[in-house]
């Protein structure tokens, strides 16, 4: 029985979606004005493998995100660079969907450009004003969060907590709650505007939407007033969700507005928040230069999705060694040529370890401990491998788990690189080593021993015979 941890009550709760077997799940996606860096690549592949997991239960997964392609930061940077902004918005978009795929994030089923969305933003906002949330000023229209008895509840503030925080884009001079949100901001000569309506529609000018209202518009739009997950990073809790909820909620009068809240923990580089400034600011583009999309993946996964993760260099090292360690497994297995005979009590129970592996995704997606699960099953399964006791249907078995496990983490075999081949100089003195030991030849078997290990390769002595590998520096 799956059970979530929702950030609204703080507690792991039953899984039970509206809709039996259909989800509905939204994620913030990014504002499209930069590269997309390693922070962003957290959320994205912990939500991919949420979806995935979800689809591996038979449910059938609407998993939609929305793309920021218009805000301050978009204009700001389109008048530094001098480009228009939807020619500076389409080009990050573009390096944005290149990163999503180049790390096999494939549960994603519609990217939702805000802008695509305006009928629907000034829609939401003019019910906002006709229900008496929602005043006009001179720069636009603000969300009035007094009206909302409920504002505070996903981020647990009062009211008066609430007002110590304000969002990015809404410092306004006559605002009725320090707190106020911006939802529609009437537009500068020469930034982008639309219509609001028609020209007598409340007496609004031509503007562009404020940053929480895209979300609800989107979302009210696909999934209608309510759904099953909303996710995001934990830094979106307040005020990026909280407006949400106050602003749907408000529109429909049903409550909740998502049955689920699910949150990201912080990636840190260092052991810092990442800042260009401090130069420990990573994108994706940067890291996938250097190592393999599954390298990440496994970093990202080996932690909860709710566990902050400091990005270094011990971490990147013992990561490629855990997944040398899995490679260098899945190669023994597909040489495994033991015979297909009943060895007993010491018969392999791959069920053993299918149990613990589900039990901890059961467990809102417990990751590090399903991954433990398969570390235990190598280890397991080496021991008998070395013994000579696995056999070809017990490896069959193995792989066909890892590959089921793999549709969910997309680490094991997407984008492997292939296993480097041992060459014939050092096989041959390998065969020179053994045929030294099986005469007793202690003294010429350890000088082998040490002419392979100074040619960059280890060899280890099982049952089966000598196993050769390389050393990775």
């Amino acid at each position: 029985m799956l059970k979530i941890h929702n950030t609204l009550s703080q507690k792991n709760e039953v899984f039970a979606p509206r809709h039996k077997k259909r989800v509905n799940l939204f994620v913030c996606g990014p504002t499209v004005y930069d590269f997309s860096h390693l922070g962003h690549a957290r959320t994205y592949i912990a939500f991919d493998m949420i979806a995935s997991y979800l689809k591996s239960l038979g449910y059938k997964v609407f998993y939609l995100q929305n793309i920021t392609d218009l805000d301050d930061k978009i204009i700001d940077r389109a008048k530094q660079e001098n480009v228009s902004w939807q020619e500076l918005s389409n080009k990050f978009e573009a390096e944005y969907l290149r990163d999503i795929k180049a790390l096999g994030i494939s549960s994603v089923k519609k990217y939702a450009k805000a802008t695509k969305y305006i009928k629907e933003i000034v829609s939401q906002v003019k019910k906002l004003i006709e229900k008496g949330y929602a005043y006009k000023l001179e720069d636009g229209i603000y969300y009035d969060i007094s009206r909302f008895k409920d504002y505070g509840k996903l981020a647990k503030r009062t009211f008066a907590q609430a007002e110590d925080a304000v969002s990015r884009v809404d410092e306004a001079v006559g605002k009725r709650n320090k707190g106020d949100f911006s939802l529609w901001k009437y537009s500068k000569q020469g930034e982008p505007s639309w219509p609001f309506g028609s020209r007598r529609s409340l007496g609004v000018k031509v503007g562009r939407p404020g940053w929480h209202i895209e979300d609800t518009a989107i979302t009210e739009k696909h999934f209608g007033p309510q759904y099953d997950i909303h996710g995001g990073a934990q830094d979106l809790i307040f005020p990026h969700h909280e407006a949400e909820i106050s602003q749907m909620e408000a529109i429909s009068g049903k409550k909740p507005l998502v049955k689920y809240w699910m949150h990201t923990g912080f990636l840190t580089v260092g052991g810092q928040k990442m800042s260009k400034s401090l130069g420990n600011f990573i994108t994706i583009r940067d890291f996938l230069k250097d190592n393999p999309a599954r390298l990440l993946r496994m970093i990202v996964l080996k932690s909860h999705y709710r566990s902050p993760i400091d990005y270094n260099k011990k971490i990147l090292s013992q990561t490629k060694k855990e997944l040398e360690r899995i490679d260098e497994f899945v190669e023994k297995l597909k040489r495994s040529d033991s015979p297909n005979i009943n060895i007993g009590k010491q018969s392999f129970k791959i069920l053993n370890f299918k149990k613990r592996f589900l039990e901890a995704m059961e467990d809102d997606f417990n990751t590090p401990t399903a991954l433990a699960a398969i570390f235990q099953l190598i280890g397991k399964g080496n021991l008998l491998l070395d013994k000579g006791k696995l056999t070809k249907t017990n490896a069959a078995e193995i792989i066909k788990f890892l590959k089921e496990t793999d549709k969910i983490f997309k680490f094991i075999f997407w984008g492997k690189r292939p296993v480097s081949l041992i060459p014939e100089m050092i096989k041959n003195l390998a065969e020179e080593r053994e045929i030294a030991r099986k005469n007793s030849d202690w003294r010429k078997a350890d000088s082998l021993r040490m002419k392979i290990l100074e040619m960059g390769y280890n060899i280890d002595d099982t049952k089966r015979g000598p196993v050769l590998k390389k050393i990775r520096i």
